[in-house]
């Protein structure tokens, strides 16, 4: 069921996540889905469960060719569930995002370059990866959504944040 994303500004996105103890439930797997189907149907790269109202450690993310990210590699379609963040080095590197909770808006946003995540799939089995570049970028982004930040608070130059369409000349003027 494709489901409504809260946007900046609705308190509930600022709020802590709460950890996911039942794996392998109904419950988690229909939160999992109605994720998919929301994520699907606004051409998102990633969606965090808090972004429908959800307050679970619960990120999705993925894709294999995206028209918001055209020049990007696929992503290989991952459920995360209470992830673990490691930067791997301190090498930060800065890159343009957007959210569907910050609709119509960009913004220039400093991130690891590379990091490892380890957490869990629907049925508890624990995983470990590591990203860099843009999928690094969408794991740190998805799950800052998980501890109430939203990526215009990660801005460290608000000249580098506007709408879509005048920041991005020819770019799709859709949120990611």
């Amino acid at each position: 069921m494709i489901r409504e994303v809260l946007r900046m500004g609705d308190l509930r996105l600022l709020a802590r996540s709460q950890p996911v103890v039942d794996f392998d439930s109904p419950g988690l797997s229909a939160l999992i889905e109605d994720m998919q189907d929301t994520m699907g149907h606004l051409d998102g790269a990633g969606l965090a469960a808090p972004q429908i109202g959800v307050a679970l450690r619960v990120v999705i993310f993925g894709f294999g060719a995206n028209p918001r990210y055209p020049e990007a590699a696929p992503l290989p379609f991952t459920i995360l569930v209470n992830p673990e963040l490691t930067r791997l080095s301190d090498e930060e590197e800065d890159g343009w995002e957007g959210c569907l909770s910050v609709p119509g808006l960009r913004g220039m946003v400093p991130r690891w370059k590379r990091l490892g995540y380890a957490g869990y799939d629907v049925s508890g089995k624990r995983f470990e990866r590591e990203a860099e570049g843009f999928h690094a970028r969408v794991v740190q982004h998805e799950c800052d959504h998980l501890d109430g930040i939203l990526y215009p608070m990660r801005m460290r130059d608000f000249s580098r944040f506007g709408f879509t369409d005048l920041l991005l000349p020819g770019a799709d003027p859709a949120d990611d």
